[in-house]
């Protein structure tokens, strides 16, 4: 039987919108102990902002914390259905380099699989573990980021 990604997706997840800032996502982010931050227009998503985004594109290029939120986030992102088995989610995470992935209905968020969350169920070791070496070996890493 095909394990599809609602099976082990999270469904509670922290988001932020537009009116965030740099400031505030950093909070989210130490308060909730996350490294990812899906960002919404009501329910739709419209990007994403990492850890690493903060840093790369807003701290290093000497924005301020009071910076916008799309001044760092990623718009065109790779993102999965509900409906989207295991195996294919994990393929997706390693062909792109990528360690989340947005589950999203009609464009609505509904959850986010991580690398970790195919980790941890035993059958899904190997792919997990396959994934996340192919996205560990690439020596140009493009972070944390969902790219598209």
């Amino acid at each position: 039987m095909e394990r599809l990604v609602k099976d082990l997706m999270s469904k509670d997840c922290v988001t932020a919108t537009l009116q965030d800032n740099v400031f505030e996502l950093a909070v989210l982010m130490r308060d909730h102990d996350i490294g990812f931050v899906p960002i919404v227009d009501g329910k739709k998503l419209i990007g994403t902002v990492t850890d690493r985004d903060l840093v790369v594109r807003g701290y290093a290029e000497k924005h301020s914390g009071s910076t916008a939120v799309s001044e760092v986030m990623t718009t065109d992102v790779w993102s999965i259905t509900t409906n989207t088995s295991v195996d294919e989610a994990a393929r997706l995470m390693a062909d792109h380099q990528i360690r989340r992935l947005p589950v999203v209905e009609n464009g609505s968020l509904v959850g986010i699989v991580a690398i970790g969350d195919l980790a941890v169920r035993d059958i899904f070791v190997n792919e997990a573990g396959d994934a996340l070496s192919r996205i560990s070996e690439q020596n140009g890493e493009k972070g944390q980021a969902a790219y598209h």
